[in-house]
């Protein structure tokens, strides 16, 4: 298991664009990847889980891949969230 902390830096925060092509990306991969916000943590997979999350920007999210291909997984996820968030 390996995971990161990002802050997002994304104006609009995590919004349905990005995060469904965050979905598109994950499905790559056969490793599961939770986004955790303070108390809340949802499989990323899960659009709407993690629309509902209402992460907006400046808040700090940590991200855990977990699985077969994870360090593949994991540094695509964390360059997706760099490029993207």
């Amino acid at each position: 298991m390996k995971s990161f902390e990002y802050v997002i830096t994304d104006p609009v925060g995590i919004h349905a664009r990005p995060a469904g092509i965050l979905v598109k990306e994950i499905k790559k991969y056969a490793s599961t990847v939770t986004v955790t916000k303070g108390e809340k943590s949802v499989n990323a997979l899960k659009l709407m889980a993690l629309m509902g999350m209402g992460i907006k920007q400046g808040d700090t999210v940590k991200v855990t891949v977990d699985g077969a291909d994870e360090d593949t997984a994991f540094a695509a996820i964390e360059e997706f969230f760099k490029a993207n968030f």
